[in-house]
């Protein structure tokens, strides 16, 4: 392989593995505004 096409598959792995921690080590913030889950009640029709 040609010395250009080895760097550019190193810069590839890097950033995949920087991807991949940044994934990891990312905690989700919680939502703003409250969350309400609201299930149909379908035995009340029968």
């Amino acid at each position: 392989m040609t010395k250009i096409s080895k760097i550019l598959i190193i810069i590839l792995v890097l950033a995949f593995g920087a991807v991949g921690v940044f994934l990891a080590s990312w905690e989700m913030p919680p939502p703003l505004a409250k969350v309400e889950k609201v299930l149909p009640n379908d035995r009340v029709l029968r």
